[in-house]
């Protein structure tokens, strides 16, 4: 299964930029809180040091997870139009099972909706059990995938557009 995480170019910089930040200045002022802290004496009662050391390790954390997405990511152009089913794409499918149930949703990358709060759709990763069964199916396809719960879902692909932010 392919890794790329595909994320539009102001994304892909906004994600560069955080971390760029808090890999560098923002990890030297955490560790220059913890010193001060630790500088105050008694560590086992030290609250300063605690929330330093607990902020530490969640810098530390989003750190590997950028690094994971800036590694995998594959920049695409917004707005593009295209007649498949592809990363950067708004999807319209139809549940087979209720052909009245539709969605439509972006086959992209979550990180979207950290960076724009007030994005209006639903983010389906093309690794997913659905994403990856549309990917590369054209308008009237049909495509199926196992849920999670392992009952199989069948669908139609009924519009594809290109994705704008």
């Amino acid at each position: 299964m392919d890794d790329k995480i595909w994320l539009p170019e102001s994304a892909y910089k906004k994600l560069r930029e955080e971390f760029d930040y808090i890999s560098g200045e923002g990890r030297a002022i955490i560790t220059q809180r913890i010193a001060a802290a630790r500088e105050e004496g008694d560590l086992s009662e030290n609250a300063g040091y605690h929330a330093a050391r607990e902020e530490q390790g969640h810098n530390e954390l989003r750190i590997k997870q950028l690094q994971a997405v800036l590694d995998n990511a594959d920049v695409g152009q917004v707005g593009q139009t295209c007649d498949e089913v592809r990363p950067g794409t708004l999807v319209t499918v139809c549940f087979n099972s209720a052909p009245k149930d539709t969605d439509t949703f972006l086959l992209g990358s979550r990180e979207l909706l950290i960076l724009n709060e007030s994005l209006d759709v639903s983010v389906y990763s093309p690794q997913s059990p659905m994403g990856a069964a549309i990917l590369g199916c054209k308008v009237g396809e049909h495509a199926s995938y196992i849920a999670p719960r392992g009952n199989e879902i069948a669908l139609t692909v009924l519009a594809i557009e290109g994705f704008t932010l």
